[in-house]
């Protein structure tokens, strides 16, 4: 085989993490090829912190809403309200968020081709992966140093290079996006995210109605691999007074919700965003992890790429876990903890009544870290969460 590959790297999948990592590579001088399937649309309520707008320098103009409050819904009906205070929830739109987050990889220098990956073969040192344009194409190859694969919580990619990849859990996630009427004849609000903590309509993630401006995402997600996702949310629709709305378009994927404990094979292989499993337990929030991950994978392979030791693709995920590790694994817990039946979830909504809990949390999502400067409320919310865990009514008060 020739020394000579035809790019540095080749990306495969153009959502957050994959347009993130060649745009970098791009912008580093390094000769890319972004793949990207034609007409996929991740399902997503499109939730972005201002920190992501901020470090990835995102323009104001691809929000399609700013969400100024969360609402929480209890199995009993109990609604609680949670102020954002002074900030905001980005919302976008995942069509037009991701196109953008591509032709800007385009722009910076990025190959960019249409196409489905069929194979990776990274047994030599230079990478050869297939893909065809459509399904009745020619099959296509195309060389490199590395790969990242950025496909998803499916990844062709990681499936092929990496050992036990396809274990991961995932939870299956459903939306409708649907069209918001002139004259509003439900309980909705244009800058308000609404959960729904209810068993009939998750039995152990959530549902959701999230603005996008002049559309609305409706959607809910399970683990459940037999839970009716498409049936649920259309009786969701009924019972929060939706159901006439017109709907636009259907998606639905799996979303996982586990970091895999390693991210490269070694070699000249590397998996980012949702095919190295960064979407946030108890949250489902992926945007933000996803494209934080494809910055550190393309900032691993240029070690690599520079040093030629393979031992530097494991910066990727070290960095990462460095980083938020630590969130993960208490919003997995809370996952854990919370989620389990409705008795569980009642008394999960009636601790974020708490002003604590909420200040601690919109700080902590807005700057996607654990807010250390306040030690005493953190002490105070966790005899609180013990209270409401074991339902003990004096704690509660």
């Amino acid at each position: 085989m020739s020394n000579q590959p035809e790019f540095d790297v080749i990306v495969v999948g153009g959502g957050p993490s994959g347009a993130t990592a060649a745009h970098d590579l791009a912008t580093a001088g390094y000769k890319v090829m972004l793949l990207d399937k034609a007409g996929r649309i991740k399902p997503c309520g499109g939730a972005v912190p201002p920190r992501l707008l901020k470090d990835f320098d995102i323009p104001q103009s691809l929000l399609v809403a700013h969400a100024r409050s969360a609402r929480i819904i209890a199995p009993s009906n109990k609604k609680v309200v949670m102020p954002v205070g002074d900030g905001f929830v980005g919302m976008v739109d995942r069509d037009m968020f991701d196109e953008w987050l591509r032709n800007r990889a385009a722009e910076s220098g990025a190959t960019r081709v249409t196409g489905k990956c069929e194979a990776v073969d990274d047994s030599d040192e230079i990478v050869t992966l297939s893909y065809r344009a459509d399904r009745h194409a020619e099959l296509q190859t195309v060389t490199a140093r590395a790969v990242i694969g950025a496909d998803g919580a499916r990844s062709k990619v990681a499936a092929q290079c990496l050992k036990n990849a396809s274990r991961v859990p995932c939870v299956f996630a459903y939306h409708e996006v649907v069209e918001v009427p002139d004259a509003i004849d439900a309980d909705y609000e244009p800058s308000r995210c609404d959960v729904y903590y209810q068993g009939h309509l998750s039995p152990d993630f959530y549902a959701w109605i999230f603005p996008h401006g002049k559309q609305a995402s409706i959607g809910l997600g399970s683990a459940d691999k037999g839970f009716p996702l498409r049936e649920t949310t259309q009786a969701m629709r009924e019972q929060t007074g939706l159901s006439g709305w017109k709907t636009i378009r259907k998606e639905g994927a799996p979303i996982p919700l586990k970091p895999l404990k390693r991210w490269d094979n070694g070699r000249n292989v590397l998996v980012a965003g949702d095919a190295a499993g960064v979407v946030a337990p108890s949250s489902g929030e992926g945007i933000y992890y996803a494209m934080t991950a494809g910055r550190m994978s393309a900032r691993a392979v240029i070690e690599f790429l520079v040093t030629r030791d393979a031992k530097a693709l494991r910066l990727a995920r070290k960095s990462f876990m460095k980083e938020h590790g630590r969130v993960f694994w208490i919003l997995g817990m809370m996952q854990f903890f919370w989620y389990r039946n409705d008795w569980t979830r009642e008394r999960f909504v009636k601790m974020c009544e708490d002003p604590d809990v909420q200040r601690l949390t919109w700080e902590a999502y807005m700057n996607k870290q654990l807010v250390r400067r306040d030690p005493m409320a953190h002490v105070r919310i966790f005899f609180k969460d013990l209270g409401h865990l074991f339902g003990l009514r004096a704690v509660e008060r």
